[in-house]
């Protein structure tokens, strides 16, 4: 079959189990091909082929809605819906999202870049559907992993409160969500994979011939209750089948059509191989092949290699960090299920008994690290920019309120890249600057990291998060570095006869271009983005120059907007005072220099727009 001719799902229910299990194969080899040059998730899509094709043969999409719970895990229902083609796209610049997308496609319901909304949004379909009195069926795809998060509970809770809804919810289980899961329901997970029951959906194919397999399942769940054994499923009020082999077509047929004629609430746990049919991949439990970007298939060596003297942010602070680590033993990092995206994988190696992943439960990482601070801990919290969003209340109620000091690494601020617009890191400065008891600061160069690590640790009084962006930074030695005891910017006077204002990465490029072209520019390094430094700030305005601030964020709630509001306050002229910002609207997805460009970014553009 030519996947590239797929227009809709329709053709999968009249294909034989044989024919469906050499289009899975096909779709492998595409999946694997494809992401080696565009980059994207792998291991999450080779795990979740079967699955896929089960469900479009059982249901009517888009009639019937699939909500997938994080959007990455829909390569499979792309290709099905008739986007193949556009796989050459996938995460590019004007291309195919890495994730469900609305306006993509009438298959994709319901679009989502951060796990454990899927059981949600299922609620809300299901209300709808009762109240509009539709006929159609609503179905969750929901990993394990994402299980952790309290707003999966507090859906499970909602829906088992409900009467007359028929939600479907698949737990897609394969023992990971970006990396090795944690906590209690991990573990009872794990005590569920040692029965007897999963040990067969595993092997099942070569353990019992399929009518027996089949009947086993049917068997065990009629008498769990007698025996006592009921699943947190069927305590929340769902009929609950599984363990089942989510490789095994026909048996996912089977139970799909059983979910379908039931019409009562139904959990239907799958057993699944994340990274199935690419090696590297299947033996990966760390994470690395969870997003990749393109690499070598044989090899399996990323195609993106930094420079030998550059190094990544998040490893930059990983490495940085440790000297507290070794320091003090009572500091901790506290980490929501990024271990390996943050580059701790050999922190904690060395120092097992410091690191504490919580999983996929950002609120409760603040809340929890909020306490541990009260308790004299020392607390690193490392945290995608897109990701603390989700726990606001956290930081502003529990963290900043009591004005308790933890120290908030802000990972991924600024544009992302592929990942597009559920990841741009680009609100953290707004939706934490007006909220008291919290310092911003973000880093140009990994001296100044250290630097602001050292303040933020021994001098601040109050919170501090510290912004580092997806990019790199020069390798340099930090061992001798002049302590920043205040909040301070710094300053490169050019003689200029305008003033550009920007921070870290912005900073560095804009320097560079500045010093090559030998431009009258004075720039100024506001790595305190909060509080500001206000005498830095005085003198700027009222040199009476043309003065631009360039932001990595919204020019909505950004620096430029704490200037402007520090200068009405204190009647400090304004009039040539410009913001160069990305504009109130969600960024798509494409490289941070395609996306500046397209907004007027880039630093060729920036400077014209400065005259």
């Amino acid at each position: 079959m030519n996947l590239l001719d797929i227009k809709d799902p329709k053709f999968l229910k009249e294909l034989s189990i044989q024919e469906c299990d050499e289009l899975a194969t096909e779709i492998r080899s595409f999946l694997i091909e494809k992401i080696s040059k565009t980059g994207g998730h792998l291991s999450s899509n080779l795990g979740i082929v079967e699955l896929t094709i089960a469900l479009h043969r059982a249901f009517n999409s888009p009639e019937d809605r699939f909500i997938f719970d994080v959007g990455h895990q829909s390569y499979v229902h792309k290709i099905l819906t008739g986007r193949a083609k556009d796989f050459d796209t996938l995460r590019q610049f004007k291309g195919l999202s890495g994730y469900q997308k609305r306006s993509e496609s009438p298959h994709d319901p319901w679009e989502a870049g951060h796990s454990s909304t899927a059981i949600a949004a299922l609620a809300g379909f299901e209300s709808a559907k009762q109240i509009n009195h539709e006929t159609n069926r609503n179905i969750a795809i929901v990993g394990d992993g994402s299980l952790n998060s309290g707003l999966s509970f507090e859906a499970l809770n909602y829906l088992g409160h409900c009467t007359g809804l028929a939600p479907i919810i698949i737990l897609n289980d394969n023992e990971m969500s970006i990396s090795k899961n944690v906590g209690r329901m991990s573990k009872l997970l794990n005590k569920l994979r040692s029965s007897k029951m999963y040990l067969a959906a595993v092997n099942s194919k070569t353990r019992f011939p399929k009518f027996i397999y089949n009947m086993k399942v049917r068997i065990s769940n009629s008498i769990r209750g007698f025996a006592n054994n009921l699943s947190m499923f069927d305590q929340f009020g769902f009929s609950y089948y599984g363990p089942i082999d989510g490789h095994d077509i026909k048996t996912l047929d089977k139970f799909l059509n059983i979910a379908k004629k039931k019409n009562l609430p139904t959990v239907i746990h799958i057993v699944t191989k994340k990274g199935k049919g690419y090696p590297p991949a299947e033996s990966d439990t760390l994470g690395k092949w969870h997003g990749t970007g393109p690499f070598d298939i044989k090899s399996g060596d990323s195609l993106n290699k930094l420079p030998e003297n550059q190094k990544t942010w998040s490893t930059i602070f990983s490495e940085l960090i440790e000297a507290y680590a070794v320091a003090n033993e009572k500091f901790r990092i506290i980490i929501p299920a990024m271990i390996y995206g943050s580059s701790l994988v050999e922190f904690e190696q060395r120092h097992p008994d410091q690191i504490i992943d919580v999983g996929i439960c950002e609120s409760f990482a603040i809340c929890y690290s909020t306490a541990l601070a009260m308790n004299d801990l020392q607390i690193f919290v490392p945290i995608y920019s897109s990701f603390l969003q989700r726990a606001y209340d956290q930081v502003s109620h529990d963290l900043a309120r009591q004005d308790v000091k933890i120290v908030i690494g802000i990972d991924r601020a600024g544009l992302v890249g592929g990942d597009g617009d559920t990841h741009q890191g680009i609100y953290d400065i707004a939706y934490l600057r007006h909220i008291p008891n919290i310092e911003i600061v973000q880093p140009s160069t990994m001296l100044e990291a250290k630097q602001l690590l050292d303040y933020a640790f021994n001098t601040a009084k109050h919170s501090v998060a510290i912004r580092y962006s997806r990019g790199s930074s020069e390798d340099v030695d930090v061992s001798d570095f002049e302590r920043i005891l205040s909040p301070t910017w710094t300053e490169i006077d050019n003689s200029g006869t305008k003033n550009l204002i920007a921070y870290g990465d912005n900073f560095i490029r804009m320097r560079d271009y500045i010093s090559k072209h030998k431009l009258p520019i004075n720039l100024f390094n506001a790595r305190f983005i909060k509080p500001l430094d206000n005498e830095m700030v005085k003198k700027i305005l009222t040199s009476e120059l043309p003065t631009t601030v360039l932001e990595d964020v919204s020019s909505v709630g950004g620096l430029g907007s704490a200037i402007f509001e520090y200068a009405q306050a204190n009647d400090l002229p304004i009039q040539q005072l410009k913001i160069f910002g990305l504009p109130d609207e969600f960024i798509e997805h494409g490289s941070v220099e395609e996306v500046q460009k397209q907004y007027g970014l880039d630093t060729e553009t920036i400077i014209k727009r400065m005259n």
